[in-house]
């Protein structure tokens, strides 16, 4: 994740409630308008199910008890706002419990196409449709709890798991590739890159998806393709912790992407 930000985090009041401003809700309405069309072409079936029955607003930003309100009639789970940034430890803390961390601010025209650091669009946009499937919701809180079980220098090796997954993960549909992951269906430039043909897919595997590095800040150059869901939900019952013990030894994956300009 990265190790700071321009943004400044929306407090809630008593309620909950938000007090987005007139551009800021304008901004969710057009980053909706731009990206409706492209995950209805690019998004797999999970993803679009969980879209249909969140029924998130789209001419303002939606707000967190609203969302909380269906996911818990769902699966249990709710969405909390929290700062831009918030630790590993926090995060996996809250995913055992069924609470999803969601970035309170949302991203400037400046970045409207693509920003570093998770905002409220990819949380509520993302995320929230997997979060309505019992199923995915569950292999997110196996996440959480592998992570609240896990010491400091394991954290790395498991949150790519989720990062090639649940963020980035593909899945074959018929002939055809189609976005699962939250961080494609809320990226105006990432799903049609993930689509293209140009990055590499790889079969999914959890120690070799261990193995393989990533930069937050560029489009993915290698993607993981599902070919049956089973194989992801198979992993919330894996040893995870045994899991990151077995890539560690094997060791990470030579970068496929260039270095990061100091």
């Amino acid at each position: 994740m990265p190790k700071s930000t321009d943004y400044v985090a929306k407090i809630p009041d008593d309620t909950g409630h938000i007090a987005y401003t007139s551009e800021e809700d304008a901004v969710w309405a057009d980053l909706y308008a731009q990206q409706l069309p492209r995950i209805r072409e690019h998004a797999s079936k999970p993803y679009l199910d969980g879209f249909d029955r969140v029924a998130m607003a789209a001419d303002r930003v939606p707000q967190c008890p609203e969302i909380s309100d269906r996911l818990r009639t769902l699966t249990g789970w709710q969405v909390a706002p929290v700062p831009a940034l918030i630790g590993f430890q926090q995060f996996f803390s809250m995913l055992a419990e069924k609470t999803f961390p969601a970035a309170s601010f949302i991203r400037s025209r400046e970045h409207f196409d693509y920003i570093e650091e998770p905002d409220i669009f990819h949380e509520i946009f993302g995320h929230t449709p997997l979060l309505t499937d019992a199923r995915f919701a569950g292999f997110s809180q196996a996440i959480g709890t592998a992570g609240t079980q896990a010491v400091k220098d394991d954290y790395a090796w498991l949150i790519r798991l989720y990062w090639f997954t649940i963020e980035f993960g593909l899945l074959r549909e018929g002939d055809s590739v189609k976005t699962l992951g939250s961080g494609l269906a809320s990226s105006p430039t990432e799903i049609l890159h993930a689509t293209s043909g140009v990055p590499e897919l790889r079969p999914f595997d959890v120690i070799d998806i261990l193995r393989t590095p990533y930069r937050i800040d560029i489009p993915q150059p290698v993607y993981f393709v599902l070919d049956d869901l089973d194989q992801l939900f198979a992993a919330a019952d894996r040893d995870l912790l045994g899991d990151i013990q077995t890539a560690r030894a094997l060791g990470l994956h030579a970068p496929k992407y260039p270095p990061k300009a100091a």
